[in-house]
């Protein structure tokens, strides 16, 4: 007899195991399928434990630049094992605390293979053996990996994803990046700040495309002032991997190939959707090349069976994936009856990103080129770090904030941010779109003094010929 739910979760996740969560409070009987890890890629591979070793690395550079502080520190010397060790115990401690999770919520956990075998039927197998699953809804969160160049298979000892990345055997001495998002130049700023020689190659025009243009050429800037190698408009033509090391062509923005040698490369091109061998097709599902469609509630054209996170149309972030999951699982439990709870659609233009390189980048909503590409008449005010006492008492003063406004209504259409502790600002911004705020609200707003976020006030008084401290 098979196991009878109200929903299925394929897939733990920052989208899944929140999504359960969520189907569990809302008192509907819930499961949660997991081929590997509770917590999917980003509390174990990705998000949670990049930090740690990021913030190592921030460390480590604060340690090597004592004497701009009035303080000593002498014979500073870096051990990686130790730096991997703390970060896959970071790890280890938010798995056990999803566990913990699924236990407090009374999901019951099958872990294996999951597929779908029909409207509300799924196959899992695993340790157990083979085990069928019925449910009159299955969230589908299966996440993505890493996407392979064709001629750069990832082979864990000179060509390596995020995830040989996160586990080095061994220090690069010269690291070529392949990629510029978020992954690619949190790994270069790793490296570079634990004394690899880094080199970074992006086919755009710029580095970290996503972001705003100023954003992007304040940290290329930064990042060579660190000894970095950044080539734009360039591509990998080809990798000859040798058991030492790594030779490369790479064309440059003007046409001509040249020849580097490397110990390492990271490649870090995008992701590709974990669709493949779930059983979609049979059931008709719609995706394009492994993305699902779905509407703004995370409904498939296929009744019952919803989709959240990585899977779906972007942007692929964790925090993404968790409001989806907690709308895919308020609106199930609407359909299944519950008047109390008012799911809303969601509205990607909300959804803020952070990278957490030095310096750190972070941004919500629209830059001021893609506003103007939308026909809007726009504000944009500017406002540096070092402007700001604290940034200055921090030694901090590198970045700036930018804000993007309607000129015709006031609203606020973007933000966009480069500095220290940028990730953790943005979400004042954030709140404010959220709220559908204008530059009158935020204009008489208090922020406190001192801090970083004074910036954020100034910013906007900025837009509006009104800056105070510059």
């Amino acid at each position: 007899m098979a196991d009878q739910y109200d929903v299925i979760v394929l897939g733990s996740g920052p989208g899944g195991y929140v999504a359960a969560i969520r189907c569990a409070q809302l008192g509907l009987k819930t499961a949660i399928v997991e081929r590997e890890n509770l917590g999917g890629i980003c509390l174990n591979w990705g998000c949670i434990p990049t930090k740690a070793l990021l913030r190592s690395a921030e460390i480590f550079h604060y340690m090597n630049h004592a004497k701009d502080y009035g303080l000593a520190a002498e014979k500073i010397s870096a051990d990686l094992n130790a730096v991997v060790a703390r970060s896959r115990g970071v790890a280890k401690q938010l798995n056990q605390g999803v566990t913990h999770l699924m236990k407090k919520n009374k999901i019951a956990v099958h872990m294996g293979t999951g597929v779908l075998k029909g409207a509300g039927k799924l196959e899992v197998t695993g340790d157990k053996g083979t085990e069928s699953l019925n449910a009159k809804h299955i969230i589908v969160a299966t996440g993505a990996r890493a996407r392979d160049l064709p001629f750069a298979k990832a082979d864990g000892e000179r060509v390596w994803t995020y995830r040989h990345a996160m586990t080095p055997k061994e220090m690069p001495g010269k690291l070529l990046v392949i990629g510029s998002g978020a992954i690619g130049i949190e790994f270069a700023s790793f490296y570079n700040d634990m004394g690899a020689d880094v080199t970074v190659v992006e086919m755009m025009d710029r580095i970290v495309p996503v972001e705003d243009a100023d954003v992007s050429a304040f940290l290329e800037k930064a990042l060579r002032k660190q000894g970095m190698t950044i080539l734009t408009g360039a591509g990998v033509e080809s990798l000859d991997v040798g058991k030492t090391g790594v030779k490369a062509k790479i064309k440059g923005k003007d046409g001509k190939i040249v020849e580097g040698d490397f110990s390492h490369v990271i490649v870090a091109v995008g992701i590709a959707p974990n669709t493949e061998n779930i059983g979609l097709e049979a059931l008709g599902i719609k995706a394009d090349r492994g993305i699902i469609a779905i509407d703004d509630y995370g409904r498939t054209n296929v009744k019952g069976v919803w989709a959240i996170g990585d899977i779906t149309p972007g942007p692929w972030l964790a925090h993404k994936a968790s409001h989806e999951g907690v709308i895919a699982a308020e609106s199930i439990a609407k359909e299944l009856g519950n008047k109390d709870v008012h799911p809303h659609a969601m509205d990607r233009r909300n959804i803020p990103g952070c990278t957490y390189c030095h310096p750190q980048v972070a941004s919500v909503g629209l830059t001021e080129a893609k506003a103007k590409e939308e026909g809007y008449a726009v504000k944009a005010g500017t406002f540096p770090f070092i402007g700001n006492g604290k940034a200055i008492a921090l030694g901090e003063a590198e970045g700036f904030i930018k804000t993007v406004f309607d000129a015709k209504t006031g609203e606020l259409l973007g933000a966009h941010m480069i500095g220290a502790e940028v990730t953790e600002l943005i979400q004042g911004y954030a709140v404010g779109k959220t709220l559908e705020t204008t530059e009158a609200e935020l204009m008489a707003t208090v922020f406190p003094h001192p801090t970083l976020s004074e910036m954020m006030h100034e910013s906007v008084l900025a837009a509006y010929g009104r800056a105070l401290h510059i």
